[in-house]
């Protein structure tokens, strides 16, 4: 998947990573670059053609894909973050809030691009994980348990859309500068390498990639024993 002359959607485009893969797309050469969130009028980034999107609506969803039915790139990037354990009262209500946007969003994106894609010959999809997906260390919890399910999500629906050509890379990556991590103090990435990986490993045909150390790290630990998990 090339994205010089490709047609480029990018879900939560207007800050931090989807922003960054907004203006990647426009550098690298591609054809026409949607980029939607819940308020378009917070898009400010020229060149971008800017479109109302809740991942967490079908009616938003199906509205975007009639609108947009020269797509060969879905970057499925919108999602949340709140903090909070499991076992306190309001859980249930965090964790659905997570698993409404982080999971069922891609999959509603997905299931909406698919015919699309596979008319313009297979295109892909880019979907925006986390080490989350394979560790969760109990500070955003929910978020964690909605990142391993969207990157089961999406291992799934590989297979699933092998059979029309379509690519589907999963992203993985450590703490990310952006507004989502303000507060941790931790060492960060920038959105901009992350970008540069994610696009790199399109390009090369990869089906998952780790765009940092820290991912790296981690992917290497699941096998450790202990298990950099446990």
């Amino acid at each position: 998947m090339h994205i010089k002359d490709a047609v480029v959607l990018i879900s939560g485009a207007n800050r931090g990573i989807g922003l960054a893969f907004a203006q990647g797309a426009l550098a690298r050469g591609a054809r026409k670059v949607y980029a939607a969130a819940r308020n378009p009028d917070d898009i400010l980034l020229p060149g971008v053609e800017a479109c109302r999107l809740d991942v967490r609506s079908d009616a938003e969803v199906a509205e975007l894909a009639a609108r947009c039915q020269d797509v060969t790139l879905v970057v499925n990037n919108a999602g949340i973050a709140r903090p909070g354990p499991l076992l306190v009262a309001d859980s249930l209500e965090i964790l659905r809030s997570h698993l409404e946007t982080n999971l069922f969003g891609v999959l509603r994106m997905m299931q909406a691009f698919a015919p699309i894609l596979a008319a313009h010959g297979g295109g892909a999809f880019l979907n925006v994980l986390s080490v989350a997906s394979w560790i969760n260390t109990g500070a955003l919890t929910g978020y964690g348990i909605s990142k391993a399910a969207a990157w089961s999500l999406t291992n799934g629906l590989r297979n699933e859309l092998r059979a029309q050509n379509t690519q589907v890379l999963a992203l993985h990556m450590g703490f990310v500068d952006t507004d989502m991590t303000r507060g941790f103090e931790v060492a960060k990435v920038s959105p901009q390498s992350i970008v540069d990986e994610a696009f790199a490993a399109l390009e090369a045909g990869a089906s998952e990639v780790t765009a940092d150390e820290r991912s790296r790290q981690i992917k290497r630990g699941l096998t450790a024993d202990p298990a950099v998990y446990l």
